[in-house]
């Protein structure tokens, strides 16, 4: 929370801040998905996995490239806090930052989710959201955002003056990946990286700029659906907080399980080749 300025305004105050912004990176010739050759597929998805993530703990999934994912609310409403990898080169892995700068604060239909560098490419597009009627709130307040890093047990210690929590979204992704790919929690925790807050409803307060949650307007029957670009590797967290009305890092809050579902396609989407991994020649100018 930022302080009460000190300093006083100069005379040319109002006129330095009237200046009108720009957008840091226009996304014009930015490639875009062919979204309705995506759609045109969907009517017809065999179902080819299902996974669980329990209450206050993680989940890992395998998804083919070519294929499309939904995460389901299915018990009550739930946040779900979302990494991905390239399923054959985890240090290829979802880059939050640079998703929200191409694509704004919260995601939804037709965006697309993009990956660290070096590889800096699209590796899942956002094909259906059942929640997207929410639009933003009176308050600024939206769902999927890409702003938030995850609760992890290191703020908590911070917030708490020593408080120890094994499940926050950090540590129960960091439980699970290890598990998945048989390595330590020293080794595991390294790989867990800043998450896509799946029904999360966040947004900046207008006065002091800071980031606020509300209660998550999913129900059982939502879901959000993703085509894998590249093959991907999920791992979800069901969210200590249950649906973010008042607290995470709780035991005491209502919490439901979420259910991932992998489905595939008859067919390819129209046209639809996987991305090539990011061109830029690594040089650096040197």
């Amino acid at each position: 929370m930022k302080p009460h300025a000190i300093t006083e305004a100069p005379a040319d105050a109002a006129t330095r801040k009237a200046v009108k912004p720009v957008i840091c990176y226009p996304v014009e010739g930015l490639p875009r998905p062919d979204l309705a050759a995506y759609r045109a597929i969907r009517d017809d998805l065999e179902t080819v996995d299902r996974v669980i993530v329990p209450p206050r703990e993680a989940a890992c999934w395998t998804v083919p490239s070519g294929h499309f994912f939904r995460i389901h609310s299915v018990e009550g409403p739930q946040v779900g806090d979302l990494n991905l990898f390239n399923a054959s080169n985890v240090e290829e892995r979802l880059y939050t930052g640079k998703t929200r700068a191409l694509n704004g604060t919260h995601v939804g239909l037709g965006d697309q989710l993009f990956s660290s560098f070096p590889y800096l490419r699209p590796i899942a597009t956002i094909t259906h959201d059942t929640l997207d009627w929410y639009g933003f709130d009176e308050f600024g307040g939206s769902v999927h955002d890409v702003i938030g890093t995850r609760c992890d047990p290191y703020t908590h210690n911070l917030l708490s003056h020593g408080g120890q929590y094994h499940h926050c979204c950090h540590s129960n992704l960091t439980r699970a990946f290890a598990r998945e790919r048989g390595l330590s929690p020293k080794e595991a925790e390294r790989h867990i990286h800043d998450v896509l807050n799946v029904f999360m409803c966040t947004g900046f307060t207008r006065d002091t700029g800071q980031y606020f949650m509300k209660a998550s307007p999913v129900r059982p029957g939502d879901y959000l659906e993703f085509f894998a670009e590249i093959d991907l590797l999920g791992c979800m967290s069901a969210c200590p907080g249950g649906d973010c009305s008042s607290e995470h890092s709780s035991d005491k809050v209502v919490c439901h399980p979420l259910e991932v579902e992998v489905l595939k396609p008859k067919r390819l989407p129209a046209g639809w080749v996987p991305p090539a991994v990011n061109g830029y020649d690594g040089s650096h100018g040197l």
